[in-house]
């Protein structure tokens, strides 16, 4: 950090924009208050970008509207196996380390999603509340099932796993995978069933975006833009309640934006594709 403070200074930069998650706003925030502790005039604005939408208080970010249509594909050719499959089961994991809004939202707009898995609500595979007694009687009724899970959601039946430790780089913790370990677990269970695993995570980072985003991307550059023309700094900009709004940035870095497992978005899911809780 001191050298990236050291560096402006020498180069003279007024104006700092940070594009990036919670790790890079966090980053942005320390560089902005190592600005002020040395008397190094810069602007440093935050322009919030994760593609699992879970920055605090801000409505969406950029990119995850196009993750969401991507995910829906997977979850539709999910479908397409496992109803062309004897007893077929698909099993699509998708990104959500934290929070499980593209599992969410993509299993809502697809309409074939049977279970979906999230990093904010337990589930067990096991038992009569669990996943595969579920699972079974999907099976006996329609004779395919479709399972939609994010990448952080169960990491505690994974506690053992030799990667499931520490934090990366960027303090994000190291998760065990998940979707390799339901695969294993669906085949043990279903011995008869034909598993079809779905892993579309570089697709959908790699895609091009949709035209909305292309459109909320330029927006939140004006503003940043502006806001540092404005003389604000240690801000980001976003869209709050449909409005665009600059918030400082430790407002949005306390914790990760999470799905509520008590909230409408939720539980309208649940409803739709009828599923319990699985505990």
């Amino acid at each position: 950090m001191k050298e990236i403070v050291k560096r402006v200074d020498m180069w003279g930069v007024d104006m700092l924009f940070v594009v990036g998650g919670n790790g890079g706003n966090a980053g942005a925030n320390a560089i902005q208050q190592m600005c002020e502790e040395n008397d190094v005039l810069c602007n440093v604005i935050g322009v919030p970008k994760s593609i699992d939408n879970d920055i605090l208080l801000i409505d969406k970010c950029f990119g995850f509207d196009t993750a969401v249509e991507e995910a829906q594909r997977a979850l539709l050719a999910a479908k397409v196996e496992a109803s062309s499959a004897r007893r077929g089961i698909g099993l699509v994991k998708l990104m959500g380390r934290q929070s499980g809004f593209i599992a969410v939202q993509a299993s809502m707009a697809s309409g074939v999603v049977d279970a979906v898995l999230i990093p904010e609500v337990n589930f067990q595979l096991k038992g009569d509340k669990g996943l595969f007694k579920y699972l079974q009687g999907v099976l006996e009724a329609k004779g395919h099932c479709v399972v939609c899970v994010a990448e952080g959601a169960g990491q505690d039946l994974l506690e053992n796993d030799s990667l499931h430790n520490g934090t990366d780089a960027s303090g994000n913790p190291i998760l065990a995978d998940i979707g390799t370990f339901l695969k294993k677990q669906l085949k043990g269970a279903f011995k008869e069933a034909d598993i079809k695993y779905i892993d579309p995570s570089y697709i959908i980072r790699s895609i091009p975006t949709t035209s909305n985003d292309r459109i909320y991307c330029k927006i939140l550059a004006h503003n940043a833009v502006h806001a540092a023309f404005a003389g604000y700094t240690g801000i980001t900009v976003g869209l709050v309640n449909t409005h665009y709004v600059y918030l400082p940035i430790p407002v949005i870095i306390q914790s990760a934006r999470r799905v509520d497992p008590r909230g409408k978005m939720w539980n309208r899911l649940r409803a739709s594709i009828g599923q319990p809780n699985f505990y």
